[in-house]
């Protein structure tokens, strides 16, 4: 096999090492290059009697991302987004699938689902972030085989793979509490239309149950996701003059961040004056200041684990049940979060 790429790589006057990526689908080679030396040593192999490397590549599945309201899946996550497209890509190319993206609104759902059914795709990964049930219901007319990622439904028939809120919030609380905090309330963002917020609400309200700590609704802050209106409703809320509780959970890192830029201007230190912790550990936490306490999700992984589901889905080696996988995260603490002196 060495001499053959050599072979080949004399012909398309490249490196033998191009040659190798380029053979084993990997990144780093451009289309028309890749292009090149596939028809290459298609060329060779047919004049051997073997099989082409072009018919070992099986096919291409694509990845949806879906922008409905775009408090959420906007530039400001694309970080985010990313490390999902890196896990899934990987994973894709391990099994020998091209993975294709591709970015919709809302009202484009009928026209793509149109599009798929007529295309030669094998699979389709949907980005639920900002999808209610009767959106992801829509696509039950797909004939390809479908994973959602994160978001989760238990009731529809479908493969989700999302990050575990219930762990998550459980780590996060005990971390407060651990730091002798007893009165927790949260931020988030009760009109946006988004499940893993929801889902973050309603595990922080059972964390908080469960560790023994009251659930006051005063302390809970509403904003919008978005990170100027979230500031904006920060401040709004502490003009009303309303006692913050000690310690506060953001629905995630960038409502944090508005929520500290409001406390900064307002007078209010963190974490001297408020502890508080995030959610997602977006790069921009190490560059706060105070630099925040979050929840880092396995994005990398979740995508991984989504690929594989599909891969399995399209080769029919795993037919029903549909699986639901929840992935746990890691709390990386910073110094965001104040330890109070307990009390006698």
């Amino acid at each position: 096999m060495a001499a053959r790429i050599r072979q080949i790589a004399e012909i398309a006057r490249v490196s033998p090492a191009t040659v190798s990526l380029a053979l084993n689908n990997k990144p780093g080679v451009s289309p028309s290059t890749r292009a090149r030396i596939l028809a290459i040593a298609d060329d060779l192999m047919k004049t051997n009697g073997t099989q082409p490397f072009t018919s070992l590549i099986k096919g291409s599945v694509r990845f949806l991302k879906i922008v409905k309201h775009g408090h959420i899946v906007n530039r400001d996550h694309d970080v985010f987004i990313a490390a999902y497209v890196e896990g899934m890509d990987k994973e894709a190319r391990k099994h020998g699938y091209n993975l294709e993206i591709t970015h919709i609104t809302i009202d484009q759902i009928g026209d793509f689902i149109s599009h798929l059914n007529s295309s030669s795709s094998k699979g389709l990964i949907i980005l639920g972030t900002e999808l209610n049930a009767a959106d992801i219901l829509a696509f039950e007319t797909v004939n390809v085989p479908i994973v959602v990622i994160d978001t989760t439904y238990d009731f529809i028939k479908l493969d989700f793979v999302d990050m575990n809120n219930g762990e998550a919030l459980f780590q996060i609380v005990r971390h407060l509490m651990e730091n002798n905090h007893r009165e927790i309330g949260m931020i988030w963002s009760e009109d946006v239309e988004a499940r893993n917020f929801e889902l973050r609400r309603l595990n922080f309200e059972q964390a908080l149950k469960f560790y023994g700590l009251p659930y006051n609704p005063r302390n809970i802050i509403n904003v919008d996701s978005t990170f100027n209106e979230a500031y904006q409703g920060v401040l709004q809320y502490l003009k009303k003059g309303s006692k913050l509780p000690t310690a506060l959970f953001s629905a995630n890192d960038l409502i944090a961040s508005a929520c500290m830029k409001a406390f900064k201007e307002s007078g209010i230190r963190v974490p001297e004056d408020v502890s508080i912790v995030g959610f997602d550990n977006l790069p921009m936490c190490e560059m706060l200041d105070p630099p925040l306490t979050t929840m880092r999700v396995s994005k990398q992984q979740i995508g991984e684990i989504a690929m594989e589901l599909l891969v399995n889905r399209v080769g029919n080696r795993r037919g029903p049940p549909t699986l639901k996988v929840s992935v746990g995260g890691e709390l990386v603490v910073r110094k965001s979060v104040h330890c109070l002196h307990s009390s006698p």
